[in-house]
């Protein structure tokens, strides 16, 4: 199983970046994706997650009604699109890949990515 993330990179404060994580090797359909993030001397948090069906979403107070997360089960693709970005955003973001239901907890998920820096800056 491999999780390929994409899309990070620099942008200044207000600005607008699209994270993509593309999945191999499993069912793409039958796993719930989520993205987290480790900003530097933190630890790795929850921002936001897609269930498998794709109905039910969940996000982290940090970024609700900033960042919206959506997948493409044609393409085994999770997105996540993030607007209105601030300094405190900058991390590396993580996808994450877990068989069956949908959760928020980072130790739930059996597969991740490498990981995608996005750098936020005034």
């Amino acid at each position: 199983v491999q999780l390929q993330a994409s899309g990070g990179g620099s942008v200044q404060a207000g600005g607008s970046l699209r994270l993509s994580c593309t999945a191999s090797g499993v069912t793409f359909s039958s796993y719930s994706m989520g993205w987290f993030r480790q900003a530097p001397g933190k630890s790795r948090e929850f921002v936001a997650m897609i269930s498998h069906s794709g109905i039910t979403t969940r996000y982290a107070d940090a970024v609700k009604g900033r960042f919206r997360i959506s997948r493409d089960d044609a393409l085994d693709t999770v997105y996540l699109q993030m607007n209105n970005l601030k300094i405190e955003d900058t991390a590396v973001y993580y996808c994450g890949a877990r068989p069956g239901g949908w959760a928020i907890e980072e130790w739930e998920y059996e597969y991740w990515g490498q990981g995608t820096l996005v750098t936020v800056s005034s």
